[in-house]
């Protein structure tokens, strides 16, 4: 029988130790505490267990020095960048966090399931071809995106809402036409990339569409915003497939954030995306939220948009 969600989780997640940081096992926690205590919610989702990523479906975002980089740091303990921590498991995750993304695009495409969450960590959207920085080791939703076309989808849509710009998987696709980026996100703010006037490269000209807000840009016009360039992008570009990276970030009470949103907006955010793809197909990946207080009924409200539930205020 077919599932509204797919969850794609494991306990190894839990292992990949950043110490006293923002991007910290608890937040994984508090999600599967908020979605357990939702009885409708626990009873549309179907629980899989990811395999890890191979080393082929990761080469197609990622060069081999960085590959090597992050499968060399297993067993051991230190920073790849300022912030971005690994410890003995580290890579293990990784490598199972891209796998649990390729799951979620399996499930979607074989109809079994209606959408699916990618309940992971370590975050993906800032990891470069070349690079790891902003918590992220390899970029989930690009290794997901590159899966899809593998699978036969042409056209592919990333959806980013975290605070932050996903300059990662902006990298990735920029020169890229099969593939649109579309962000909304702080600006200025970390990284410093996703300015208006990065629109793609090359035969990608057009396929980026980035949405820079100033600190404390109202919810209200967020979601008026977001909802209109859902619109047109999907009647555009026609994707085959949606992939979100969900950041809960953009939460009023983040302290790593500056926007206005409250819990019930990243099921609106959500369930927007689902209504506009023709067959549903969208799939998300967890990016950042990092307040213990609010993400996981933030998560609990995404959920229940991907679930086809009603979304409570």
């Amino acid at each position: 029988m077919e599932s509204r969600l797919a969850l794609i989780t494991s306990p190894v997640f839990l292992e990949h130790d950043t110490g006293s940081h923002p991007e910290c096992a608890d937040r994984l926690r508090v999600i599967e505490e908020a979605i357990a205590a939702d009885a409708e919610l626990t009873e549309a989702i179907e629980r899989v267990e990811p395999e890890p990523a191979s080393d082929e479906a990761i080469l197609r975002c990622h060069t081999k020095a960085h590959f090597s980089m992050i499968e060399s740091s297993r067993g051991g303990h230190g920073r790849f960048d300022p912030d971005t921590v690994y410890s003995p498991r580290s890579a293990e995750a990784a490598r199972l966090a891209a796998g649990a993304a390729i799951e979620a695009v399996d499930r979607v495409l074989d109809g079994d399931a209606t959408a699916s969450f990618a309940l992971v960590r370590p975050p993906g959207h800032h990891a470069c071809p070349e690079r790891a920085m902003g918590f992220c080791l390899f970029n989930n939703a690009a290794v997901a995106a590159r899966h899809a076309q593998q699978r036969g989808c042409e056209r592919v849509l990333i959806v980013d809402y975290d605070v932050h710009h996903g300059n990662g998987t902006q990298d990735v696709f920029y020169e890229d036409p099969t593939v649109f980026y579309y962000s909304l996100h702080l600006f200025p703010f970390y990284p410093g990339t996703g300015a208006e006037d990065e629109r793609g490269s090359g035969e990608g000209e057009g396929r980026t569409l980035n949405r820079p807000l100033p600190h404390r840009f109202p919810a209200a016009d967020y979601v008026d915003l977001y909802r209109s360039d859902i619109r047109s992008i999907v009647g555009e570009f026609r994707p085959d497939l949606a992939i979100l990276s969900a950041g809960f970030d953009a939460h009023r009470a983040d302290p790593l954030g500056g926007l206005m949103l409250e819990n019930e907006d990243f099921g609106r955010l959500t369930g927007i995306l689902v209504d506009a793809m023709p067959r549903g197909r969208v799939i998300a990946t967890l990016e950042g939220g990092y307040n213990l207080d609010v993400v996981g009924q933030s998560v609990r409200s995404h959920a229940r948009a991907l679930a086809g539930l009603e979304v409570p205020s």
